[in-house]
């Protein structure tokens, strides 16, 4: 029996696939989180063979609930969902060690035996995530689509450099980067641009 922690903001995914993935094979859900906070505490207490968890999610992020969950659990296995996979992405995700990459859209059989297949210890990236990786056309760097990614939070300049452990001024920079390159005339213009875009 494989061990599964699910966390997706999409409440309707996520019950399905709760209620699928067991149906599929020798699959147990022990618990379901709806944020980034949530997965990290539910994978920390309760410990899965695999964590399936969505790239985007509100607040702390796939990434970011990853990295502290691989601060505090270094050898855990690691699924991650997404609908767009940036190169950027990719790579951030592959240095925290997430072992595996599906999109959002596959079937509930295939994801089981993508989870078999990283309970195994190996890895899969699914190829049309990986198609998507290649087919690349943003013009920003990952930290200014971090400042971006942020923008669209609602924080302030302050509060962005706290959460992402940078200077205001360098922040500024990366959001004045950003609204050259996307020839937008506020922060926010350009995150907006950026999700139209498919970059964020």
């Amino acid at each position: 029996m494989t061990t599964v922690v699910l966390a997706d903001d999409e409440a309707l995914l996520r019950k399905a696939l709760a209620a699928l993935l067991p149906l599929e094979g020798e699959i147990a859900v022990l618990a379901e989180a709806g944020d980034g906070e949530a997965a990290v505490r539910a994978t920390l207490r309760h410990r899965p063979d695999v964590l399936v968890i969505d790239l985007e999610m509100p607040g702390t992020d796939g990434l970011a609930a990853v990295a502290e969950i691989r601060r505090a659990r270094p050898g855990q296995v690691i699924l991650m969902l997404t609908r767009h996979a940036r190169p950027g992405v990719l790579r951030k995700a592959l240095k925290l060690g997430v072992q595996g990459f599906v999109s959002k859209s596959a079937e509930p059989a295939h994801i089981t035996s993508v989870i078999k297949t990283l309970h195994e210890g190996r890895r899969w990236i699914d190829p049309d995530v990986s198609a998507l990786a290649v087919i690349d056309d943003c013009p920003l760097t990952d930290r200014e689509l971090d400042v971006l990614r942020v923008t669209r939070e609602g924080y302030s300049v302050a509060d962005i450099a706290t959460r992402l452990r940078l200077a205001e001024g360098t922040v500024r920079n990366y959001l004045s980067n950003a609204m050259g390159k996307t020839q937008t005339r506020t922060r926010h213009e350009a995150a907006r641009y950026a999700r139209e875009h498919d970059w964020l």
